[in-house]
C-alpha cells in the first residue's frame, strides 16, 4: 500500500521548508506520494446580498485559479522532477480544520506543515494554524521550524 504524506503550503519560505522535509521523508519510505494542498482562510459566515455573495463566488474562483498557478503547480512541478509521486489541491476554510479533513479523506499517513513565525495579540487569542492542526489532527503532524 502507498504510502501518503500531505503537505500544507502557505506560498512562503515555511512551506517552501516543510515541502523540502516532504521529499526527504518519501526518498526513506520509498512507495510515497506527497499531496500538496494550499488553504485559503475562508470562513462561511458571511451576511451578505445575493450581488455581493455572486462577486465574493467570483473573487473565490479567482483565488483558487492564482493558488494552483503560483503555489501548486511549482512545487508539484519540482516534485515531479525530482521523481516524485505528487499532486495538489487547492481548499478555501480554516487551515487547520481543512488539513485535517483532507488527511482523512485521502488516507494521509501524516500532515507536514511550516511554522511560520506569528505573534501579536491575534496569534495569542486565536493560536496558530499549526499549533491548531497538532491539538485537532487525527494522524501524526510534523511542523518544520
Amino acid at each position: 500500500m502507498m504510502t501518503k504524506l500531505l503537505v500544507g503550503l502557505d506560498g512562503l519560505g515555511s512551506g517552501e521548508r516543510a515541502l523540502a522535509h516532504a521529499e526527504k521523508l518519501a526518498k526513506l519510505i520509498g512507495d510515497c506520494e506527497v499531496i500538496v494542498a494550499y488553504v485559503i482562510e475562508w470562513s462561511p459566515f458571511a451576511f451578505q446580498t445575493a450581488d455581493e455573495n455572486a462577486q465574493r463566488h467570483k473573487r473565490r474562483e479567482e483565488e483558487i485559479e492564482l493558488a494552483q498557478t503560483r503555489v501548486i503547480d511549482p512545487a508539484i512541478n519540482k516534485l515531479k522532477e525530482d521523481g516524485f509521486n505528487a499532486r495538489g489541491i487547492v481548499r478555501h476554510g480554516s487551515v487547520s480544520d481543512t488539513l485535517e479533513a483532507l488527511a482523512k479523506k485521502e488516507g494521509a499517513e501524516k500532515i507536514i506543515v511550516g511554522r511560520k513565525a506569528e505573534s501579536g495579540i491575534g496569534a495569542r487569542i486565536f493560536g496558530s494554524s499549526a499549533s491548531n492542526l497538532v491539538m485537532q489532527a487525527t494522524v501524526p503532524v510534523t511542523v518544520v521550524n
